[in-house]
């Protein structure tokens, strides 16, 4: 005889996306507005506690006076509890856990409890770092995230995902917390360097090709403009391609990634290995841009996927001055058990979703599907393919040049 009982039930969950420049301008309410609205009315300023990516506080020097002057000018909401902590940004940050537990300390010197927050103002390998400190601590403080770079205000600051690495393997240690709220202020975008100006644009690649072909569409003609780096053009961007990813985390109907399927995760498998194998000398956008044209490669000679779409896909890239192509791709293909072959992203994909092997291809620009096998012949053919365009590339620039 068999004793059961079934246990249900739904947790509603909400957070708003802001969008605002100059967020920790004294004249500029939102951030103040914001914590207000979570505190009783009789209940003291909430205590804060805030970390800053160094390289953000290295190209806004007066960046942690301005929020501590910020949060005296509004002390009636918020109470800064602790010194403003700064840490290494980029890959570094997940990579030592010693940077989370720097910022686990920040959250126990500040006493910060549920009611308390800590605000992350970075790229987003520093947001995925606080988040799973935020997360941890207490079973989770509120977390408001400010993103500054185009890949994080695009994408990664949007999800309800955090974490950090370990075993040499990406993202291996996190959890699913939604934020309180994530404020996206375009004034942090003027400063950042080429590099990670075009990188983030790949993730607005991505959510167009598997989400909406009209804002395809709007990349190609504005790709010029994105490329010269219009901050008008980047801002409506960054705001469709941040819709487009709340869209799919609110109705995809798995938000916590329990099924196999990741549409997100698109053009994914390569790139996430292509950052082992280049010790993040590759950025993370700057390797979704070559796994994108790698998955869309592979979906035309496989046949799914006509020629002309593909050729848009890698026309697009192109010319947002993404890399579709590196080195590394082609180590050690006659060996695929290597651990620094890109087929072994394959394996390490499936463990890390759990499940069957599940990779998103194209059948056309807005038109994704999964497939469960992949022909390694076929992964080759495409890899040689984008190596004879981007050599072509390269010959065609360095002619102009002269």
């Amino acid at each position: 005889m068999m004793d059961v009982i079934q246990q249900e039930f739904l947790l509603p969950v909400r957070y708003p996306v802001h969008f605002t420049t100059s967020v920790f301008a004294a004249s500029n309410t939102l951030l103040r507005d914001l914590i207000a609205a979570g505190q009783g009315e009789d209940e003291a300023p909430a205590r804060v506690a805030v970390v800053v990516d160094r390289g953000v506080e290295r190209a806004h020097p007066a960046l942690v006076e301005t929020i501590g002057a910020y949060c005296a000018k509004h002390e009636r909401a918020m109470a800064l509890s602790v010194p403003v902590l700064v840490v290494p940004g980029g890959e570094t940050v997940k990579n030592d856990r010693r940077h989370v537990d720097r910022i686990l300390e920040a959250i126990h010197a500040a006493s910060l409890c549920r009611h308390s927050y800590l605000i992350a103002v970075g790229g987003g390998a520093v947001l995925d770092a606080a988040g799973f400190a935020a997360a941890t601590a207490h079973r989770g403080i509120r977390l408001i995230r400010v993103p500054t770079t185009v890949l994080s205000q695009d994408d990664s600051a949007m999800g309800v995902k955090n974490g950090v690495n370990a075993f040499g393997k990406k993202n291996y240690l996190g959890t699913f917390a939604p934020p309180f709220a994530v404020i996206n202020d375009a004034s942090f975008l003027s400063t950042l360097s080429d590099r990670d100006w075009r990188g983030g644009a790949t993730e607005a690649v991505k959510a167009a090709l598997i989400r909406d072909p009209q804002f395809f569409d709007f990349l190609e003609q504005h790709a010029a403009a994105l490329l010269d780096r219009d901050l008008t053009a980047m801002a409506t961007v960054v705001r469709r391609s941040a819709v487009l990813h709340l869209q799919h985390i609110a109705t995809g109907g798995d938000p916590y990634e329990q099924g196999s399927s990741r549409p997100l995760d698109f053009g994914h498998w390569a790139a996430h290995k292509l950052e082992q194998t280049t010790n993040h000398r590759l950025g993370h956008g700057e390797a979704v841009g070559i796994g994108i044209a790698l998955d869309t490669t592979y979906s035309h000679l496989a046949g799914f996927l006509n020629e002309a779409e593909w050729r848009r896909v890698i026309n697009l890239l192109i010319a947002l001055g993404v890399r579709i192509y590196a080195p590394e791709l082609d180590d050690r293909l006659d060996t695929p058990e290597d651990p620094g072959c890109i087929l072994g992203g394959l394996a390490e994909f499936r463990e890390h979703l759990g499940g069957r092997l599940t990779i998103m291809l194209l059948k056309g620009i807005g038109q994704p599907f999964d497939v469960h096998e992949i022909r390694t012949d076929l992964v080759a053919r495409s890899i040689g393919l984008l190596k004879s365009l981007e050599a072509a590339r390269s010959a065609s620039a360095a002619q102009k040049a002269s």
